[in-house]
């Protein structure tokens, strides 16, 4: 399997997020993807590819202009404003405001208007990154489009918290929405996301919510537990066209390889039923024992399994890198995944 990495998502370098009460370094850090490239290079998994560059026009199918823009001088703003410190909101749009408020003219407002958390640094090098991690998942669309059985997008910053119009949980732009939604741009008629992160894939479900060429399916902690809480609920199944086009499988805290794989199994019968062009993963590694911000309980084996799992399907598939935060795990279960995928052990 070939793999799509670039350096350019070390730019992503927080120093602090919110979380717990507290401010410490981010979880999401540049050696997650350090750690699982060179897992694919000492398993030889495949050749590593670095990416093309493509312009913004993928990007403008899936999200909102200003988003775009905004996450384009942030940075700059939020520097002329207050200094060279990373940028984080301070309030939020909620119940009781405005349904759709102005875009505030100042920079705090502006972060607070398009972030759903303060766990998601801009710095000076986010926008550089956050390309980067585009350009890394259209290069795989790139290569399973031109034939190639299956691909592995190394995207980081991840993506699929990410919506039409904002930004959160680690995530900026979502890599996986705008592969999908690149693959119907290139013909393909019918197009799946899986997202088996431990998070909800709550951007993604957003974004394609009202569609049926596009179907969503998400395994993830019930959030009535578990960020970000406000969606992910099972009677979520899509509106209007997509009716019955989207698929949540909450799992509640300390679910064990056996719970997961009844979910996963539901996930892919709806999937053959469904019987898409290409199937594109939402690869969070996050469901691991150890994860710290975590609590599903799956061992390194099962990562195996849910390769071989997602292979039953039998379809062009690119894996799009989400979350996972055991950082010293995280290579080998990414590439269990991928092994398991390939019939390898």
């Amino acid at each position: 399997m070939r793999t799509v990495y670039t350096d350019e998502h070390r730019h992503q370098d927080g120093k602090f997020e919110l979380i717990e009460g507290k401010f410490l370094p981010p979880f999401e850090m540049p050696r997650r993807a350090q750690i699982v490239i060179d897992r694919v290079r000492a398993k030889k998994l495949g050749p590593v590819t670095a990416p093309d560059s493509f312009d913004l026009e993928p990007v403008h199918r899936v999200h909102d202009k200003g988003l775009v823009s905004f996450l384009q001088t942030a940075w700059d703003e939020w520097v002329q404003a207050h200094g060279c410190y990373d940028a984080l909101p301070i309030t939020w749009h909620t119940r009781g405001f405005r349904k759709k408020p102005p875009l505030p003219e100042v920079i705090d407002g502006k972060l607070s208007y398009y972030a759903i958390d303060a766990g998601t640094p801009i710095t000076a090098g986010t926008w550089r990154a956050v390309k980067g991690a585009v350009d890394v998942a259209l290069t795989g669309v790139k290569l399973v489009n031109g034939g190639e059985k299956a691909a592995f997008s190394l995207c980081r910053p991840p993506g699929h918290h990410a919506g039409s119009d904002f930004y959160g949980g680690y995530c900026f732009l979502n890599n996986a929405a705008i592969a999908a939604q690149a693959f119907r741009d290139l013909g393909a008629k019918r197009v799946a996301v899986l997202d088996v992160d431990y998070h909800h894939g709550n951007g993604t479900q957003e974004i394609f919510y009202n569609r049926a060429d596009i179907l969503t399916i998400s395994i993830h902690a019930d959030p009535l537990q578990e960020f970000p809480y406000f969606l992910g609920f099972a009677d979520e199944t899509g509106k209007g066209k997509g009716e019955g086009y989207h698929k949540n499988l909450p799992l509640r805290w300390g679910a064990k390889w056996d719970k997961y794989e009844e979910a996963l199994t539901t996930a892919m019968k709806a999937l053959k039923k469904y019987s898409p062009d290409v199937i594109v993963v939402s690869l969070g590694l996050d469901t691991f024992k150890e994860d710290p911000i975590s609590k599903f309980k799956l061992e390194h084996e099962d990562y195996f399994r849910m390769g071989e799992m997602i292979a039953g399907a039998r379809k062009p598939t690119l894996f799009v890198f989400e979350g996972g935060y055991a950082v010293d795990a995280l290579g080998i279960n990414t590439v269990n995944v991928l092994s398991g995928f390939e019939g390898k052990r």
